[in-house]
């Protein structure tokens, strides 16, 4: 029963170690809230005062955080859910609870990097991230990363950018927005991925959740990148929890003098991976996610033509045909006008149709997505989409 692990997840005086000792001593949540505390006590690791605090069976901040999560539409995944990521159920110290909005990624089956790094970054490190996050989202990974201002959030934003798959790790509840100017960047992460915490509703932003958090953005992914870090960072906590998990570290290399890069120059210098391109990560997990990863286009081996005869390719059929001077069709102002940006032959990318349209790339999503439900447009890798339609319609309708 969700209430009985709402209940154990919020009950002072555990440690989250102990209430995973606790799950595994008894079936569930609900077994351990109907238990004598006295059987709490022969489970290892699990100390006096601690079964003491199980002798509390009030269930009203359990009702609260219910009511909370059913009121700003938030979803909860326990431990025992066959939806969580297995990735993160085998890491030493997984939360008994996630909270998340948005469409949570089947993170087993996906190649999902950490990007993280420093809060007072430069623009040499905002430019790199922006670029990462772009190129490790048009590459077919998962981009994870926190909320933070820096690094963090220039790589959520080139991620969304390149219209690749985004999720966002918060150390407050998912209600609250830290820092504040965010907000945006919240909605947007939200709307075409998830954000995702271990904090109820309401819960502050407070120093200690974070490097918390960070063990959780590393067990989510196949491998963390730390693009700018600082000597003391707390990216670098979660390059160690990276490495403690099993996961592969990364690196952006910076000048040899600028303090803001020396943490990842000693990762690289301690055998972290060097990149400079997205693709320097994505070749790495490419034979394990072959349906996910490609390379990019621009990047592909360039071949020395050869001249010989070559039968013509057949012809290519006709696409359907939808006219629209007949009415027969009721399509939004969006779907309308990404229909006629669109190519029949070259898929664009989403940041092209927002530029082509000026529509938001929330909106932009949303339309392609009932688009390609109607068979009106086709989806590409890399989500880059072309019409699968001719549109026929008024001239008039369409002058300025």
């Amino acid at each position: 029963m969700l209430k009985d692990w709402l209940w154990l997840a919020e009950l002072p005086g555990l440690t989250n170690q102990s209430r995973l000792a606790l799950l595994r001593r008894f079936t569930s949540p609900e077994e351990l809230y109907y238990a004598d505390p006295e059987e709490a006590l022969r489970v290892h690791g699990v100390a006096r005062e601690e079964a003491e605090a199980l002798k509390n069976k009030d269930l009203s901040a359990a009702d609260r955080v219910l009511a909370d999560c059913q009121r700003l539409g938030i979803r909860i995944l326990t431990l025992q859910d066959a939806a969580y990521p297995g990735r993160l159920r085998n890491i030493y110290d997984p939360p008994c609870l996630l909270y998340w909005r948005g469409t949570l990624p089947v993170f087993d089956e996906e190649a999902a990097v950490a990007v993280v790094g420093t809060r007072s970054c430069t623009p040499y490190g905002i430019a790199c991230a922006e670029k990462l996050g772009y190129g490790l989202g048009s590459g077919g990974a998962l981009v994870v990363s926190g909320m933070a201002r820096g690094i963090d959030a220039a790589a959520l934003e080139g991620a969304l950018r390149s219209g690749g798959a985004v999720a966002g790790l918060c150390g407050c509840g998912l209600d609250v927005c830290y820092p504040r100017e965010n907000r945006r960047l919240y909605e947007d992460v939200a709307a075409v991925g998830a954000l995702i915490s271990e904090y109820p509703p309401g819960t502050a932003p407070l120093g200690r959740h974070f490097p918390a958090r960070n063990r959780i953005l590393a067990g989510l992914s196949v491998a963390a990148l730390v693009v700018e870090a600082p000597a003391r960072s707390g990216a670098l906590i979660t390059a160690e929890l990276a490495l403690e998990q099993g996961r592969d570290v990364f690196a952006v290399p910076g000048p040899i003098d600028a303090p803001a890069s020396a943490g990842c120059n000693r990762l690289i210098r301690e055998g972290a991976g060097l990149v400079s391109d997205a693709w320097d990560i994505l070749r790495e997990y490419q034979e394990r996610f072959p349906a996910k990863l490609h390379l990019p286009e621009d990047r592909g081996e360039r071949r020395v033509p050869v001249r010989r005869e070559e039968p013509l390719p057949p012809a290519r059929p006709a696409l359907p045909v939808l006219d629209l001077r007949r009415g027969g069709r009721t399509l939004t102002g969006d779907q309308l006008a990404l229909l006629r940006v669109l190519s029949e032959e070259e898929p664009a990318a989403v940041d092209d149709l927002v530029e082509r349209t000026g529509i938001p790339a929330r909106r932009v999503l949303s339309a392609l997505t009932v688009l390609e439900m109607d068979a009106l447009a086709l989806q590409h890798s890399g989500k880059r989409y072309t019409r699968a339609v001719t549109l026929l319609e008024d001239t008039e309708s369409t002058a300025p």
